[in-house]
C-alpha cells in the first residue's frame, strides 16, 4: 500500500491547518506550524493564494484524507457507502472513518497519532471482542470491546503514551478503561464527537459533481 514517508509537518503547513500528524509533538511548542505557519517552500511565507470554489472543495478533501492516512480509492469508497446510507451523507461519511480501528486506538489515547495507531493494528496488537484484528479499516460497532494485546513491550508503551495524552480527554462515544487498556464502543460516533475542524459539506459539493 503507498504511503506518505515525507515531512508530515509540511501537510499540515500546505493545508493551513493543524492536522495532528505528529502525535504529542503537535502540543508542544516544537510544533513546526506554529512556529511557521505559512505554506512551505520558497515563496511560501509571502504568497497569498486564492481559491475557487473547486479549490476549496478538493483541499478539504486532501485535509481530510490526510487526517485519516487513506487514500484517494478507499475514501470515494467510504463516500459511496456514506450516500446510500440513511441520514446525511458528510455527517455519515464522519461517521465511518471515525468508525475505523486504527482511529478508535488512537482516540482511546493507546497512540500518541493515527500511523502509529495503524502501525500497532497491522502489527497484531490489538484485540477486538477477543480475537486478533490487523486490519485498520476494520469498521468498529457498538458493544465492541477493543483492547492492547498484553505483551509486556507494547503495554509498557502504550501506558507511557497514555500517560502524555490522558489530559487530551475521549470522545463520548467509546468507554476507556485507562488500567485495562481496554475500549468499549458505546454508541456510533454522531458529527459533534469529530474534534477536527472539517467541513465536510465542500467534500459532498466535490463528490456531487
Amino acid at each position: 500500500m503507498a504511503r506518505y514517508t515525507a515531512s508530515s509537518c509540511r501537510v499540515c503547513r500546505r493545508q493551513g491547518s493543524k492536522l495532528f500528524l505528529k502525535g504529542q509533538r503537535c502540543y508542544t511548542d516544537k510544533c513546526a506550524f506554529d512556529k511557521r505557519s505559512y505554506p512551505p517552500g520558497q515563496h511560501g511565507k509571502g504568497r497569498r493564494i486564492k481559491f475557487s470554489n473547486y479549490g476549496l472543495q478538493l483541499k478539504e478533501k486532501q485535509k481530510v484524507k490526510k487526517i485519516y492516512g487513506i487514500l484517494e480509492r478507499q475514501f470515494r469508497k467510504y463516500f459511496q457507502e456514506a450516500s446510500r446510507s440513511k441520514g446525511v451523507t458528510g455527517s455519515k461519511l464522519l461517521e465511518l472513518l471515525e468508525r475505523r480501528l486504527d482511529n478508535v486506538v488512537f482516540r482511546s489515547c493507546f497512540a500518541a497519532s493515527r500511523p502509529e495507531a495503524r502501525q500497532m493494528v497491522m502489527h497484531g496488537h490489538v484485540i477486538v471482542n477477543n480475537r486478533k484484528v490487523d486490519i485498520p479499516s476494520y469498521s468498529v460497532r457498538t458493544g465492541d470491546i477493543v483492547v492492547v494485546r498484553p505483551k509486556e513491550k507494547t503495554t509498557k508503551r502504550v501506558k507511557e503514551s497514555m500517560e502524555k495524552l490522558k489530559d487530551r480527554g475521549f470522545p463520548g462515544w467509546i468507554d476507556v478503561d485507562l488500567e485495562g487498556l481496554r475500549t468499549q464502543i458505546t454508541r456510533l460516533p454522531e458529527r459533534t464527537d469529530t474534534a477536527a475542524d472539517i467541513k465536510e459539506q465542500l467534500i459532498v459539493e466535490l463528490y456531487s459533481k
